[in-house]
């Protein structure tokens, strides 16, 4: 997968976030990932949850929110994306939309979250 299209998605899954679900369909891969996360958010958000020590998903900051559920997807339902690319991605996402802390944030929660689920 193209770092573009989960750019694409994450982008698409920070508007969503803020506008309460209105938003302009996406198309190919950054559709299916966007889409993906959207229909398995109350999953994700318990799994998220239940390793996340102090911050609760509806208390983060929406861009790491964002990444941490499409992440989270990736790892769980994209089977054939070694999880090393999806946590590289996932931090230099948080450090490129968020704040240099989000990278170590995102980290650790991934961190935590991707021995459960590999």
């Amino acid at each position: 997968m193209t770092a573009d299209a989960r750019e694409r998605a994450l982008q698409a899954l920070y508007e969503f976030d803020l506008r309460d679900g209105v938003l302009e369909p996406l198309e190919g891969r950054a559709g299916r990932l966007f889409s993906g996360v959207i229909e398995h958010k109350a999953a994700l958000d318990e799994t998220l949850d239940g390793v996340s020590e102090r911050w609760r998903v509806t208390r983060m900051a929406p861009v790491d929110r964002a990444v941490l559920r499409l992440a989270l997807f990736e790892l769980r339902y994209e089977p054939r994306t070694p999880t090393a690319v999806i946590v590289a991605e996932a931090v230099r996402l948080a450090k490129k939309y968020s704040t240099e802390r989000s990278g170590t944030f995102v980290n650790g929660i991934l961190g935590r979250v991707s021995q459960s689920e590999r």
